[in-house]
């Protein structure tokens, strides 16, 4: 039997070899612990981290009590949005780090989208 972490290890691996292997767009990347969520937006050509949001940031967690929020969720994927749109980047692929599509992963991509975010 295989260990449930390994397994999760080489789900995320698959994925992102998915996506460096199709796309030259930068990767918005989503990680979800249980208590806090982060989004950053990576160039894997460069492999360099352009832009990053957390629920750790002070911007979020004054205005929600609960970081694990679906409603914080949603907030921070319009305020990556709003951030790569400054810098310029309008397209990006969606990394779910292996996750399932649901919760505040979906909320984050709904609320980048919702910021006209094109993934």
């Amino acid at each position: 039997m295989v260990n449930p972490t390994l397994r999760a290890e080489r789900r995320k691996q698959r994925e992102r070899a998915k996506i460096r292997r199709v796309s030259k767009r930068p990767r918005l990347s989503v990680f979800v612990s249980n208590n806090h969520t982060y989004v950053q937006i990576i160039d894997d050509q460069e492999h360099k981290t352009l832009i990053s949001a957390s629920t750790v940031e002070t911007e979020l967690a004054k205005e929600f009590s609960n970081a694990r929020n679906i409603d914080a969720a949603f907030k921070m994927g319009e305020i990556i949005a709003e951030r790569a749109l400054k810098n310029g980047i309008t397209k990006v692929v969606f990394d779910k780090g292996g996750k399932p599509y649901h919760g505040r992963i979906k909320a984050i991509a709904e609320g980048a989208r919702n910021k006209k975010l094109d993934f």
